[in-house]
């Protein structure tokens, strides 16, 4: 079965797969349902390493209630194209500031001049966030799902910036034995090699990573980290601080679920992961690595310092797996964006039965909540 195949036999019914011309540089590939002019669009943001069919799950309930529900392939993403995949070529375009232009663009070559919602799950949150803080009349309310946003860089920045996160990683070389973030790993060449030709190849390297960040893996019960040293980064499990000598092929790899566990994954079975699997066994992951190689970088930092101390200021809500520690990967990362960077949140979800994958774990319970988050306003 081709990946075209894939992805059309494992579609619910109610969505459609089209592509938008003229997105800046991008032609962009996206998921549709309730597709009518006049009814309320949302805008759904995948993250790494996903796609636009992250959200599969939630787009018929919400287009079955009165929306026009919208999931691209964000740039450097699946079947989206015009996009640099070279790792020595325009980092600039990945810079979140371009990210969220990518988004405004898709919204206007839709013909539409307003998002009810921007909904971001992972890297797709603080596009969500940056969508929402610096255009807030387009978007006009902002889920952000599994990554708090604590607001633009400050002047200066504060020892949870760069400088600190350099002191961190040079600390956790030094611990025995000796860890490395996987943001920073994420940044290197070699990287999207690892993972893209893994010994057990995409489609095995995906099912472990993808179960590893689940409510399915016990590993997975996150509390509060003490604060910004190596030592409580280090608790953080290896997916998010990893051996400093492996890949991350080679740290997901002594976790892959049994064949009676994949068996039993009824959030994710193997004819919906080969979706995935085809879309980044033909492309690599080289254009997702790239967002985090431009998300450290001082320059586009400084760039965001425009906004510095601006709020979010349309109504905002999280959502997250009660066992997803995305939530608590940066210590205060969730208080800040609760009580700071937004100023009128509406409340935190944490849903059980739910890791990092949050709205293909528990549609149900994601679409509930989205839903009465559309109703108040």
């Amino acid at each position: 079965m081709s990946d075209s195949d894939a992805l059309e036999a494992t579609l619910p019914d109610g969505i459609r797969s089209r592509f938008v011309d003229d997105v800046g540089d991008l032609r962009v590939h996206i998921l549709e349902a309730g597709w009518d002019g006049e009814r309320p669009l949302v805008l759904l943001l995948h993250g790494f390493p996903e796609l636009a069919y992250s959200w599969r799950k939630v787009m018929v309930p919400l287009a079955e209630a009165g929306y026009h529900v919208v999931a691209p392939d964000q740039r450097g993403y699946g079947r989206t194209t015009g996009w640099d995949p070279d790792y020595d070529g325009d980092l600039a375009s990945y810079r979140m500031l371009n990210l969220a232009r990518d988004a405004l663009g898709l919204v206007s070559a839709l013909g539409r001049d307003e998002v009810a919602a921007v909904v971001g799950h992972d890297f797709g949150s603080p596009v969500a966030a940056w969508c929402a803080l610096v255009r807030p009349d387009v978007f006009r309310s902002v889920v952000l799902m599994s990554a708090p946003f604590g607001g633009p860089p400050p002047l200066p920045i504060e020892p949870s910036g760069a400088m600190a996160q350099q002191a961190i990683d040079d600390a956790l070389l030094q611990l025995d034995p000796p860890r490395k973030r996987y943001g920073r790993y994420y940044g290197t060449r070699e990287a999207n090699e690892n993972m893209w030709h893994s010994p057990q190849g995409v489609h095995d390297f995906m099912r472990a990573y993808y179960h590893m960040k689940s409510a399915d893996w016990p590993g997975n019960q996150p509390f509060p980290l003490g604060g910004w040293q190596a030592e409580e980064f280090a608790k953080l499990p290896h997916y998010y601080v990893m051996p400093a000598a492996l890949g991350m092929a080679e740290t997901v790899a002594p976790e892959m679920p049994s064949r009676e566990q994949i068996e039993a994954c009824a959030w994710l079975p193997d004819e919906e992961l080969a979706v995935y699997a085809g879309e980044f066994g033909r492309t690599g992951f080289q254009g997702g690595l790239q967002w985090y190689r431009a998300s450290g970088h001082a320059d586009f930092m400084r760039e965001q310092q425009l906004f510095s101390g601006r709020t979010i200021d349309v109504p905002s809500m999280f959502v997250a797996g009660a066992r997803d520690w995305g939530v608590r990967q940066r210590p205060g990362g969730l208080e800040r964006m609760r009580d700071e960077a937004c100023s009128d949140f509406r409340d935190v979800h944490l849903i059980e039965g739910a890791g990092h994958w949050v709205q293909q774990e528990q549609p149900t319970e994601v679409t509930r909540h989205l839903l009465d988050f559309l109703g108040q306003h």
